[in-house]
This record gives C-alpha cells, sequence and structure tokens, in this order.
C-alpha cells in the first residue's frame, strides 16, 4: 500500500512504452525501489524500458499486452496482478495516428478508438475489479485535452480520447465508495517520441513535468489535472466560445 505521504510500492503501467508513464514511474519511485509491471506488446522500446527502470534501481518486469485484443485483456490483468497487490495503474495506451488519414479511411478511424478508448475501457474495468478486490490503489488515467472540445486538426483523436476520458471520469465515481481513487490527467502538446517531427505548440509541456504534476495530485487528492495548469483557463475560455468563433482558431 502507498504509505502516509503516497509512495507506492508497486506500479502497473497499461501501455508500458509511454514515456509519460516511465517519467510517472520515475517520479513515484524517487528515493524507493519499486516493484513495476509493464504491459506492452513485446519491442525493442519494452526493452529499453526495462533497462530504464532497472537502472533506475526498480524491479521491472513485464507482461505481455495486445491493445487491440481484447479477448486476451484478462489474462493479462491477472497475470499483471499476480505478483501482489499493486497501489497504482497508470492506464497510458494510446496512439496518435495520422489525424488527415483517421477522418477520411473507416480502418485508419476505427484504430484510434481500439485503442485509445474500447483497449482503456476493457483494461480499466478489469483493474478496477482487482483494486476493488484488494481494496486499495490509484489509477492514473492519461488523457488529454483534446478530450475537452473537438477541434479540425485532430478531432478523430479528440473523440477517442473524449470517450476514455468520460470513462474514467465515471469509474472514479462508482470506485468513490470503495476507497479506490482514479485520477484524470489531461496534458496538452507533450515533446516526446509519440509527437516526435510535430511542430511544438504554445504551452507545449514534458513528460517530467506531468509525472510531477501527477505525483502532487495523488497526494493532494486531486481528481482531474491539466498540464501545463495554464491549460485550466485557457481551456475554460475555449468550451465556452460559440462555434462560429471556435473554428477560425489557428488550430
Amino acid at each position: 500500500m502507498m504509505d502516509a505521504v503516497g509512495t507506492p510500492s508497486s506500479v502497473l503501467v497499461v501501455g508500458g512504452t509511454s514515456d509519460i508513464a516511465l517519467a510517472v514511474v520515475e517520479r513515484l519511485g524517487t528515493g524507493t525501489r519499486l516493484r513495476v509491471v509493464l504491459a506492452a506488446r513485446p519491442s525493442t522500446r519494452r526493452d529499453e524500458a526495462v533497462r530504464r527502470l532497472a537502472g533506475a534501481g526498480h524491479d521491472a518486469q513485464v507482461v505481455d499486452f495486445d491493445a487491440e485484443d481484447t479477448a486476451s485483456h484478462a489474462a493479462t490483468v491477472a497475470q499483471s496482478f499476480a505478483g501482489g497487490d499493486l497501489d497504482v495503474v497508470v492506464v497510458a495506451v494510446g496512439v496518435l495516428g495520422d489525424q488527415e488519414l483517421a477522418w477520411q479511411d473507416p480502418a485508419a478511424a476505427v484504430r484510434l478508438l481500439q485503442v485509445n478508448a474500447t483497449a482503456a475501457v476493457s483494461t480499466g474495468v478489469l483493474v478496477a475489479q482487482r483494486l476493488r478486490q484488494q481494496g486499495h490503489g490509484a489509477v492514473v488515467a492519461l488523457s488529454s485535452v483534446a478530450a475537452e472540445r473537438a477541434r479540425r486538426s485532430n478531432f478523430v483523436y479528440g473523440a477517442s480520447k473524449a470517450a476514455m476520458d468520460a470513462f474514467f471520469t465515471g469509474l472514479r465515481e462508482a470506485l468513490r465508495p470503495d476507497g479506490i481513487r482514479v485520477l484524470v490527467v489531461r496534458p496538452g502538446f507533450v515533446r516526446s517520441r509519440m509527437t516526435e517531427g510535430l511542430p511544438s505548440v504554445p504551452l507545449s509541456t514534458t513528460p517530467e513535468a506531468v509525472a510531477e504534476r501527477v505525483a502532487r495530485a495523488l497526494v493532494g487528492q486531486r481528481e482531474v489535472v491539466r498540464v501545463p495548469a495554464a491549460l485550466g483557463p485557457v481551456m475554460a475560455v475555449l468550451r465556452s466560445l460559440p462555434s462560429p468563433v471556435f473554428r477560425r482558431l489557428p488550430f
């Protein structure tokens, strides 16, 4: 279980090669040794993630996870919890995709929804069952500010994140009586391998900045955070803009 200052002893990352999720693990494990389960497809990136965490002094193990094969998710989650209770589960499964292709190619659109929404919901349901059984724990769901209002430039991605975001927002209330926390994290543009090659935008952030915000939010009992914090008032304004004004914005 997490100690009095919110430090966990064990973490599961669903989507275990995510730069943001790995930064979150490293931040949560500052000054302590964590047992970390990385649920991800076998790949050189997964191997790199294991070496990175082991190099930081953590006990990292892997479980095979295929986001698009929902029939396998129950076995993946069961294997992830086989080593004992897990204090924090980071749901970081997601792809950015080609946004212009996604709204014109049904297969591309469906894959975005399958990975970003369906897989996250599928594993979220299974993880919630396990956390209720063990009687403690927290879920960190990596959403996006793109979930808050669809933009022309990435509305298919935004739609997938909106579905994921709504699920975990509701899951938070469903798990509240059991003492299980759900933190929904909505970063803006994060400079990472996922966005490599894309032009940076105002209020861009880093995986390490997101990780710091997550760590403080878990200690402070927050339920929703945006990164950077300045995105809070910005998104409040954007959500209130009439559509004719919103569509003229340069993004």
